[in-house]
């Protein structure tokens, strides 16, 4: 029997400590010290499986080392693709994280039903049966998925050696233990030698890994820091529960761009990809209300059409009220200024409110122009027309800034059918035949003498 070993890791940052101590030095956290047990066994009945591919790593020169992409695997989802930036890549570990009850098992359950490969679903958290009964739910037609109900690693690879799946999900990350650490589920060292073991596999086999991860009241995937290091792609599903739609981000991703963005609608029969998100983000109406405007923004590499509800009225009270939803509010009261310096609207006692509908928040200074264009319609009581958007920053002075990428946004709107945009008339635009009229503006004076 080998000796004990203990040692004392933080759980909330995963520092290391060779003694207790009430304070951790490396996040400030108070008793968050705990003593954990580290004892490897001096033998293993657990091999690597038997197809893992043996090589010795040999020094090449950089001339001769081979660039040829390796051939991604489709998930046949097409918003899940896009996020990774192709597909998955064979033999990379990607750890999904997000809120509790928000959708992670049921994407990647789902996910693993479409995917036309041998599929390995581990659940530590849920049994076959309760596995089986949301699978029904999401799709119930024939699917070449298998689910295991396991927790202890080396009891995993033992069934990985035996089906030799093509992907493999585990669903959770923090549910595993290995005979190789003598502490509980969930721990800092459990956490990070259950990923070392999963990485070996995946690296040697060339098999994708897909973890589900827990994460903190602080909104941070729970474990060490190093977790996200070791992996090779951090996904974050985010959205509020009490709203149907869900958002998939890269946060890291080794083998594509992290700008790019996936979003979901969560129904009864589990989550719909949403292609066109501005269908469902700009309200259906028959008739023209004043305070609305749409404005044309991007979301990583992703051009979306929203809309922004303004209302103004007389302060009833004496202190006038400023309030925004899913915008800085400290940017409402800027442009605010903007209006009363610069275009002579006394807008000092009334209340202004400001929504972006769909239930989503929007930091892209391109959406400027739409919330002035909202804030005047409200106020003077006149209804902008639907086929009007907005695509530009406005500052301080009260000129009309350039923003990024300004054709990409004109193409989206022209595609969704808006007859003109306005955007500021400093931009470079190279584009030669467009349907939509492209209308250049300056200064907000400009602005306000088209619309009032």
């Amino acid at each position: 029997m080998a000796k004990l070993k203990t040692t004392f890791f933080c759980q909330n940052c995963g520092a290391q400590y060779s003694k207790w101590q009430g304070q951790c030095t490396a996040c400030k956290e108070w008793n968050t010290i705990t003593e954990e047990v580290l004892q490897k066994p001096e033998k293993s009945d657990w091999k690597m499986p038997s197809s893992a591919s043996k090589r010795a790593s040999q020094p090449l020169k950089i001339n001769d080392i081979d660039t040829s992409q390796e051939a991604r695997l489709d998930t046949a989802d097409q918003e899940f693709n896009r996020v990774l930036g192709g597909g998955l890549v064979p033999g990379s570990l990607t750890l999904l994280g997000g809120e509790p009850g928000i959708g992670k098992s049921t994407l990647l359950l789902q996910v693993s039903l479409k995917l036309p490969y041998k599929t390995l679903y581990v659940s530590g958290e849920e049994s076959q049966k309760q596995v089986k009964m949301r699978a029904e739910r999401i799709n119930p037609s024939p699917s070449n998925c298998y689910i295991l109900t396991e927790t202890k690693t080396q009891n995993i690879f033992k069934q990985i050696e035996a089906l030799e799946p093509d992907i493999v999900v585990i669903d959770s990350i923090q549910t595993l233990h290995s005979d190789y650490i003598e502490s509980s589920s969930g721990s800092i060292s459990q956490i990070k030698e259950c990923t070392t073991e999963l990485i070996k596999f995946a690296k040697e086999t060339s098999t994708p890994v897909i973890l589900i991860g827990h994460i903190t009241k602080d909104g941070n995937i729970a474990g060490p820091k190093i977790l996200e290091h070791m992996v090779d792609t951090v996904l974050q599903f985010e959205g509020d529960r009490n709203h149907v739609f869900r958002i998939l981000r890269a946060n890291k991703n080794r083998f594509g761009s992290t700008n790019e963005l996936g979003i979901y609608e969560m129904q009864g029969s589990g989550l719909r990809e949403v292609t066109n998100p501005s269908e469902v983000l700009i309200s259906q109406k028959d008739e023209e209300l004043s305070g609305n405007a749409i404005a044309a923004t991007l979301e990583g590499m992703r051009p979306l059409m929203i809309e922004v509800q303004a209302l103004v009225s007389t302060a009833v009270y004496g202190t006038p009220q400023r309030s925004a939803t899913g915008f800085n509010a400290k940017r409402l009261n800027m442009l605010l200024a903007v209006l009363e310096k610069r275009a002579g609207f006394r807008l000092g006692a009334k209340d202004v409110f400001l929504n972006i509908t769909g239930g989503i928040s929007v930091d892209d200074p391109a959406i400027d122009l739409a919330v002035v264009a909202a804030i005047l319609s409200s106020n003077e009581d006149v209804a902008l027309k639907r086929d009007f958007c907005f695509a530009a920053e406005v500052g301080l002075s009260g000129e009309i800034r350039p923003v990024q990428r300004v054709e990409q946004r004109i193409l989206e709107a022209e595609k969704l059918g808006f007859s003109t945009i306005f955007v500021s008339k400093y931009n470079k635009i190279s584009l030669k035949k467009t349907a939509i009229k492209i209308h250049l503006i300056s200064k907000v004076e400009d602005l306000v003498g088209i619309l009032v």
